[in-house]
């Protein structure tokens, strides 16, 4: 039986990665050390908030970092005041990585005894890069799942070690189904799920060495961006109904789905808050036009302020 006791860091900053660590820690695989990206200011006030992962390994009193840059001594165990004694430059058997949102130099990936391991929320080499669960549901495509890899200096690149599928439900044509299809922030927590248990069960077989890393195909890679707010806007007339809703399923919590209407020779943001599609039309239902609280989009549309 392995010992659950190996010197590990941690990489992560997301909810998805608070998700995976947690599920590490209830499997008795308690990281030496977390590191996460430094606090941000966010909202109106610009408040400066810690990420999700901070706050989590606090309240675990977990070991953190948040370096702005990453460098080699910041992993050289003496310089860390951590005791680990094991045959390893470094002092760690593994490095984990979820959803951490910084590139991670070659030199650091390589430092530990067993590599760097990466949870990643897609079908490698499917949806590669920093938006994979928004770029499915926007795709059209019908499955997807969690890969974990063995991390090298490209993006999404590495060896395969396991591969799971995720049943989801998604809008696919335009027939008449009109219950609840997931969103982005609920297929998250699924995948989230997903992934910390292949983690807590791959662990074992990759230290001990019973398993095998596979290359990817790499001629079947697809590559996601960086989700931005302008990508929430839609076209009522000129989109169909079932992009705008997969818009709506994506774009949930962040950055949501807005359009623009006239009014006195200016534009005017009008969110959409909920919305579904049924017969192949979108049932637009509320509404926040700029500067005013939500309301039903019927009563919107039969404002004489608005057109």
């Amino acid at each position: 039986m392995l010992d659950k006791n190996i010197k590990f860091v941690f990489f992560g900053t997301s909810e998805f990665a608070v998700k995976i660590l947690n599920k590490l820690i209830e499997n008795n695989y308690v990281p030496e050390l977390v590191v996460t990206t430094p606090d941000k200011p966010q909202g109106r006030k610009m408040i400066l908030t810690p990420p999700p992962v901070k706050v989590f390994a606090q309240n675990n009193n977990l070991k953190i970092i948040q370096p702005e840059k990453l460098k080699l001594e910041l992993f050289i165990a003496p310089n860390l005041d951590i005791n680990l004694d094991i045959e390893c430059p470094s002092g760690f058997d593994l490095f984990i990585v979820a959803a951490y949102g910084k590139i991670i130099p070659k030199n650091i990936l390589e430092l530990p005894r067993r590599g760097t391991l990466n949870v990643h929320p897609s079908l490698l080499p499917k949806f590669r890069g920093p938006s994979p669960i928004q770029s499915f549901i926007l795709s059209g495509e019908e499955k997807t799942g969690v890969t974990i890899m063995l991390m090298d200096e490209q993006i999404d690149h590495g060896q395969i070690l396991a591969q799971q599928n995720l049943e989801v439900r998604l809008p696919s044509g335009l027939g008449s189904r009109t219950s609840k299809w997931t969103n982005t922030k609920e297929l998250e927590e699924k995948l989230a799920e997903l992934g910390g248990q292949m983690l807590v069960d791959v662990i074992p077989k990759w230290i001990k060495e019973e398993t095998k890393p596979k290359e990817q195909d790499h001629s079947q890679a697809t590559f996601t961006q960086k989700i931005n707010k302008e990508d929430g806007l839609v076209d009522l007339e000129k989109d169909s109904p079932e992009m705008i809703y997969r818009k709506f399923l994506a774009f949930q919590p962040w950055p949501g789905i807005y359009y623009f209407i006239k009014k006195d020779g200016k534009d005017i943001r009008v969110i959409i808050t909920d919305t579904g599609l049924k017969d192949g039309k979108l049932e637009i239902k509320k509404v926040k036009p700029e500067g005013k609280n939500e309301m039903n989009y019927e009563n919107f549309t039969r404002n004489k302020n608005y057109p």
